[in-house]
């Protein structure tokens, strides 16, 4: 069987093992020491914007703490994105909170202003005014900042913004993370730069990055002994997972190049094809990272489908996936409010992922142009 292309796996720079032994030959191995205090510098330095970063065990627990710094508790209502991943929308019901669904607009398939504003007027005539707004940067690509920024301030409701997928994508020249009232960066195995499994929370203060940190440290008190006076949390990055991070952001610029350069190959690989339209850019004021590069295929003009792809491409051991299938379709989600016209399930029923690894050789390359040609 020919070698496993996979959709997004993860690519070593080459330091990241000398950030790690240097974490077990002076024995600091626990979720603290100098690699997660160095990879917090250096993802301020990367970020700008005067912010500061708390680096937590995972993406997910950054939209958990953010949620609860944001006092977001049991019979509240979040605002969310429906075409994410789960794990935008979990956190919600962690705090015993509603999630009400917003679909998505066209051009960045992100969360809709003109749905967002019809859910937070029709919710707060209901007497219940939201308490935060989950906007996520999909597949790398910046919401529309301005408009979800706009409204955001105009209802006083904060926004938490899930980067997870946008390290290095940016909007205006000012990077993704920093828009909302709180940032949230993933380092899963398949994101654009990985400490195995991790994430952190962008803040625009110390004060409340040092709480995020005081949460994800088991809200320890100071004191000589062990006193909580909050509930607390085992959410902070390992040195070890720190030392990963550290060695990946030496290449981070590059996977993006590389990452980007991908998203080049399949616009000239369906440039002559029907149908098809490769996920990019709407202006010069958004930049994606394109961590992966996607497709939506109308199948009339095409002469096939997503998933008639998306199994040709599997025959031949290339890994892809259909876009994020929306929140309020999810058998645990799909009893809560939703505010849309149908964009999201569209994109669902005819999008796909394809391969956009910054680790992707000319052959493989070779292979996805192949397996495509043969069906278009």
């Amino acid at each position: 069987m020919k070698d496993k292309i996979w959709l997004s796996s993860p690519h070593m720079g080459g330091s990241e093992r000398k950030f790690v032994t240097e974490a077990f030959d002076t024995n600091w191995v626990a979720p603290l020491g100098p690699n997660v205090n160095g990879f917090e510098k250096d993802l301020e330095s990367y970020l700008k914007d005067d912010i500061y970063v708390g680096a937590l065990s995972s993406g997910t627990a950054a939209i958990h703490l953010a949620l609860i710094l944001l006092g977001v508790t049991a019979g509240d209502e979040v605002l969310c994105q429906s075409m994410t991943f789960s794990a935008s929308a979990n956190p919600i019901m962690y705090q015993g909170a509603t999630p009400i669904f917003i679909d998505s607009e066209t051009e960045t398939w992100n969360l809709c202003p003109v749905h967002l504003e019809t859910a937070i007027k029709d919710r707060i005539a209901k007497g219940k005014k939201p308490k935060a707004i989950i906007a996520v940067h999909l597949y790398g690509m910046p919401y529309k900042v301005d408009d979800i920024t706009a409204i955001s301030k105009e209802y006083d409701i904060p926004v938490v913004e899930d980067s997870a997928e946008a390290l290095g994508s940016h909007y205006d020249n000012k990077m993704c993370g920093t828009f909302g009232d709180i940032g949230i960066l993933s380092f899963n195995g398949n994101k654009i730069i990985t400490t195995s499994g991790g994430g952190a929370l962008v803040a625009h203060t110390k004060e409340l990055r040092d709480k995020a940190i005081f949460l994800a440290t088991q809200a320890r008190d100071n004191a000589p002994h062990y006193q909580h006076s909050h509930v607390g949390y085992n959410y902070r990055m390992s040195n070890i997972s720190a030392g990963i991070g550290r060695g990946q952001m030496e290449v981070l610029d590059k996977h993006i190049a590389l990452r980007r350069e991908m998203n080049v190959f399949y616009k000239d690989l369906f440039k002559n094809v029907k149908g098809v339209s490769v996920f990019s850019e709407i202006s010069n004021n958004y930049f994606s990272n394109h961590w992966l590069s996607c497709i939506k295929i109308d199948s009339k003009l095409a002469g096939f489908t997503s998933e008639t792809l998306r199994l040709a491409l599997e025959d031949e051991n290339i890994e892809s996936r259909p876009l994020w299938k929306p929140m309020h379709l999810q058998p645990i989600f799909e009893k809560f409010p939703y505010y849309g016209n149908n964009v999201s399930e569209n994109l669902f029923k005819n999008g796909l992922c394809l391969p956009s690894g910054s680790n992707l050789t000319d052959t493989d390359r070779d292979r996805i142009t192949s397996a495509i040609q043969k069906l278009s």
